[in-house]
């Protein structure tokens, strides 16, 4: 991995961005605090970095922070951001303008600022000026990873962890004992009512099991549907009138309900996990063996592990452990000397959706196939 060096041809745009950041400190625009210091050693910039990118609508935080850096979750290091601007980054919108600062090894937030000029030879210009980063909560913000990718799984499939089961409305009975039921029927529910008046329709699903202790620790659950509360239980009874918004399955009797989530904040900054995290894909979402870029599996660590939204773990393949066929031979005449290969890096895995114990990732940068029982490890 290359360093960022400013020596050489570079030493005139190191000057002029001097120049820019010294004159522009006495002024009335205020830049992106940045560190004295340059980025650790682990997070530099690409030898090929651009001066600027200019933001376009259907970028997303990791492909920029890609445009500047090695490795994409260095991007709040290089900013300088505290935990708070990580977990809230609606701040980059479509034009403006990300300025690669060479003399202080950091990027800045700029946006297009038209500035008349006249040369005199009655030619008028216009350049770009950085200006301060704008704070605030909007649609048009990009977003971490590409939002349709991982949209699907905000709310749904689900986790069903622990004694989450117990209790949980169910489905008792269709009208006119139909199987099956779906969009704008009605569903006759017994149970306990503990949300709002829109619930999601799950059936149990596939254990998942530690790949380390084989224990079960969690269950992905199939969702069927969205249902809406029409009546509470009259008088006298336990059960409540449902309509089925939208069947993405066949849904009936036994089918069970929760409350619909609120939809998790989805646009943090990749960013590296506060503590370290060794963790083992679970399942590949799907049901499939293997899988590539832009796939969900599931991870056997969670919040209580540390992880949050936009956490960055690094996928390895465990090595093979092969015999020492140029050993020298023992003396039966065999060669019997075993060695384990080195884990080798297949991809990066943005953490989108936390639970206690479990989490959804979104494959990165993958070179090879993920499987089952590989290694998800905080980035060395």
């Amino acid at each position: 991995m290359k360093n960022f060096s400013t020596v050489g041809p570079r030493l005139a745009r190191t000057r002029a961005w001097t120049g820019l950041a010294a004159a522009l400190a006495l002024g009335s625009i205020t830049l992106l605090a940045a560190s004295a210091h340059a980025a650790p050693a682990a997070c530099s910039f690409r030898a090929d970095a651009p001066d600027q990118h200019k933001v376009v609508k259907g970028d997303t935080l990791w492909d920029i922070a890609g445009r500047f850096l090695d490795q994409p979750w260095c991007w709040p290091t290089v900013w300088g951001m505290n935990r708070e601007e990580i977990a809230n980054p609606h701040w980059i919108y479509p034009g403006q303008i990300i300025w690669f600062d060479r003399a202080a090894g950091r990027l800045r937030l700029g946006q297009p600022l038209a500035v008349s000029t006249d040369d005199g030879s009655g030619v008028v210009s216009q350049r770009l000026q950085p200006q301060a980063r704008v704070l605030g909560v909007g649609q048009d913000a990009i977003s971490s990873i590409p939002a349709h990718v991982i949209e699907p799984f905000l709310t749904q499939p689900l986790i069903i962890e622990n004694d989450e089961l117990t209790g949980a409305p169910r489905i008792v009975a269709t009208p006119d004992n139909h199987v099956f039921i779906g969009k704008d029927d009605k569903a006759y529910v017994r149970g306990t009512l503990n949300g709002g008046p829109t619930f999601q329709a799950f059936r149990p699903g596939k254990p998942l099991k530690d790949p380390q202790t084989g224990q079960v620790i969690a269950y992905e659950a199939f969702y069927l549907g969205t249902l809406s509360l029409q009546a509470e239980a009259p008088p006298g009874s336990d059960v409540h009138t449902f309509i089925v918004q939208n069947a993405k399955e066949e849904m009936g009797k036994g089918d069970q309900l929760r409350p619909l989530p609120p939809m998790p904040m989805q646009n943090f900054v990749p960013h590296a996990p506060a503590q370290p995290v060794a963790a083992r894909v679970l399942a590949i979402y799907g049901g499939v063996s293997h899988a590539g870029q832009n796939q969900v599996v599931s991870i056997n660590r969670g919040q209580l592990d540390g992880l949050d939204i936009g956490a960055v773990l690094q996928l390895y393949h465990t090595g093979r452990t092969v015999n020492d066929e140029t050993a020298p031979k023992s003396w039966l005449g065999l060669r019997t000397q075993q060695v384990k290969l080195p884990d080798e890096k297949v991809g990066n895995l943005f953490i989108f959706r936390v639970f206690k114990h479990v989490s959804y990732g979104l494959i990165m940068q993958v070179s090879a196939p993920v499987e089952v029982g590989d290694y998800a490890k905080s980035p060395e």
